[in-house]
């Protein structure tokens, strides 16, 4: 069930158990340039969703936003956006118009409390592409516990990815992984969530499949979840 991240982030405010300050920590630039342009005043909706511009622009902005994410938000918001109870965790902001504009709003301006910078204002200094690929990885992260009731499978597809080599046929082993990665569900109510499984299943995609790369996505993933 969705967390109303209101509830959450308000209690989260009030306690005032945001992480400590992060006001003199400089802001790591993001490269945007494979993604469309969304022009200079500040939208109040994510532009990069997959049904606005298609699956390998939405895939992209993941990416980008992973990368963003992981080094100028994960001091305070925890990796992979898993917060570790001091600051809201990000994955529970909803996938919808209330969710974009509060986040849009604390991303362009920061948050202070008491005259002490607890997040600094992102919007001038990375852009609202960078915002928004952010956004895009934040709410298609798993929910808690997505991956449990599919763990052990996960972890004997890494063991077989692990022994295939070049010329090996992993096309069921792909296609299991995609509807594996079709019954994760994220923790903001996005459709389709950006899991070990569908990563995992992509690298197993084409003419030459990166069983390597594969197993250690999964490797990465499955550790992180435990």
């Amino acid at each position: 069930m969705l967390v109303d991240f209101r509830i959450t982030l308000l209690g989260a405010l009030t306690a005032g158990t945001m992480a400590m300050a992060h006001g003199d920590v400089a802001p790591q630039p993001i490269n945007t340039d494979v993604l469309p342009d969304v022009g200079e005043e500040w939208l109040t909706e994510n532009p990069y969703r997959a049904e606005e511009v298609g699956e390998e622009t939405w895939a992209a902005a993941i990416k980008i936003g992973d990368s963003g994410y992981n080094q100028n938000c994960a001091r305070c918001h925890g990796l992979g956006a898993v917060s570790g109870g001091l600051a809201p965790d990000l994955r529970y902001l909803e996938a919808e118009e209330f969710g974009d504009e509060w986040y849009v709003e604390r991303f362009q301006v920061g948050y202070t409390q008491n005259g002490i910078t607890k997040m600094p204002a992102f919007g001038e200094l990375l852009g609202q592409k960078a915002a928004w690929a952010i956004r895009t990885y934040i709410e298609t992260r798993p929910d808690d516990g997505a991956l449990d009731d599919y763990s052990d499978r996960l972890k004997e597809i890494r063991d077989e990815l692990a022994g295939m080599s070049a010329g090996d046929d992993a096309s069921a082993l792909q296609a299991e992984l995609s509807e594996i990665a079709g019954n994760i569900e994220t923790a903001s109510g996005a459709p389709v969530a950006d899991s070990i499984a569908m990563r995992a299943a992509n690298l197993l995609a084409g003419d030459t499949p990166e069983f390597a790369e594969a197993a250690e996505q999964l490797t990465i993933g499955l550790s992180a979840a435990n």
